[in-house]
Formats: C-alpha cells, structure tokens, sequence
C-alpha cells in the first residue's frame, strides 16, 4: 500500500530532531542542518513556536524544545517515566511521604508524576501541574546543577511570588542557598510553598549533563524534622544517580 509523505510536516519533524545534541540553535543553524532555505525554515519555527513545540530563549535569539512536547509526553509512557517510577514506587514505600517526578519548564516545574502518602495529609500538586522554580525544593535542585550563567539567565526575568514568609523572594538569596544545595547535593523547601509542609529534592541528568528534572519527598513539618531530611536527602541522592546513570550520564555523583 503506498503512503502519502506530507512534506511540511516531514520538514518540522526534521527541525525538531535538530535538537537532539543542541539546547539551543538559531535559525541560520537549522537551515544548514536540513538542508532549507532560511525563510522557508523560519516560517516552520514560527508555527512550532505557535503551538509551544519550540520556545525562543529572548536572551540569545535561540530556540529551544517547547514544554508542549513535555506535556504530551506526560500522556504515553516515555523511557524517563519509565525508568522513574520504580525508584518513585521505592522511595514512597521507604519513607511513606508524598513522591514527585518533576521536569524544567522556563522559570517553572512541571509535574510529571505523583505517589500520594498514606498518611491523611495531601499535598497540593498535581500532574501536569507548574510552580515557580524559587518556591520549590525541585526547582531549587534542577537550578543547582546548571552553571551560574544559566542560572542568573533562567531568572533574569523572573517574578518571585512568596508563597508564604518563607518563600526565598529574591535573587540574591536564592543563588545563595543554590550555592548551598550544590555542597550538600540535595535541596529543601522548609514551608515555602505551604505553612506546614516540607520538602527534600534531588537532580536527575540527562546524557548532557544538565539537570533538566527532579525527584522530591514531601511531608508535614510534624513528621520532617532535620534528621528524617537528612535521611531523605541521602537516599534521594542515590536514587536520582541511579536514574541519571541509565539516561547515560556516568558521573552524577561527581557533581555534588
């Protein structure tokens, strides 16, 4: 049976493969990649940006691959999610608190999966979900792991909303504590996003070797106290460099 090619979309699926070795390419870059005229290779950009698939870091006049296609991925069971939910499944068993898997999404997280605890407390995320990167010991673990550089870029332009009294609002406090969290390997969000709830964090990485996701525990302050964090972090720490090591990045340890 033959089948019919529709060229334009052949086209964008080759702009968006472009991105498999590149966080960030201009327009000039991806038309020498696919062989297109640069016009034509713009006109493509501009509707993948459209509809999210591409996103324009304002910065450099780059592009980079939209949280759209996050989002979908969110809906079929990719190799990340995969590969995360048993060690997700592990780390809710061990410490019976509320599990999260959480990737990077400009100035954001997004909620990818979640393991509610046993306990009557629930934590108010939810899959498919974003926050803030500040108010989130996620967030904070993802930003940790990036070069200062990329760090000050992710906020230049950020809006820090507080949460509560203890949301870190501010620039400078927050890439003091990001200096902290890259010495202990893990971060903590002791109420930030709620009176009453805390949380530990630790980065995945990808063959890059950049965080772009996170695993977090959650509990009520009653039950995370400074020794269970510790605990937490530890095993947090082990658990991510386990996944990171399976994505292909070989070194996850040496980073913290």
């Amino acid at each position: 049976m033959n089948k019919t090619v529709i060229q334009s979309l052949s086209r964008a699926i080759e702009v968006l493969k472009c991105f498999e070795d590149a966080d960030e390419l201009g327009v000039t870059e991806i038309s020498k990649a696919i062989g297109l005229h640069k016009s034509t290779t713009f006109n493509i950009i501009t509707t993948l940006e459209l509809h999210r698939f591409l996103e324009k870091n304002e910065n450099t006049g780059k592009y980079r691959l939209g949280i759209e296609l996050f989002r979908m991925g969110t809906k079929v069971k990719s190799d990340f999610r995969n590969i995360s939910l048993p060690y997700l499944e592990k780390l809710a068993a061990e410490f019976k608190e509320t599990v999260n898997l959480v990737v990077r999404d400009a100035g954001h997280v997004l909620y990818l999966e979640k393991i509610e605890s046993p306990h009557s407390m629930r934590i108010s995320t939810m899959v498919g979900g974003r926050l803030p990167i500040n108010a989130t010991a996620v967030g904070k673990a993802i930003l940790s792991s990036l070069p200062d550089n990329e760090v000050l870029e992710e906020i230049k332009n950020f809006t820090f909303k507080k949460f509560t009294d203890y949301t870190i609002s501010d620039k400078d406090e927050l890439l003091e504590y990001i200096k902290k969290v890259r010495t202990t390997g893990y971060s903590e969000d002791l109420q930030e996003l709620e009176p009453g709830l805390m949380c530990v964090a630790a980065p995945i990485y990808n063959h890059t070797g950049k965080a772009f996701a996170a695993i977090s525990v959650s509990g009520p302050t009653s039950r995370m106290d400074e020794e269970v964090r510790k605990n937490i972090g530890r095993f947090l720490i082990n658990v991510t460099d386990e996944i990171s090591k399976k994505l292909g990045y070989k070194s996850a340890l040496t980073k913290i």
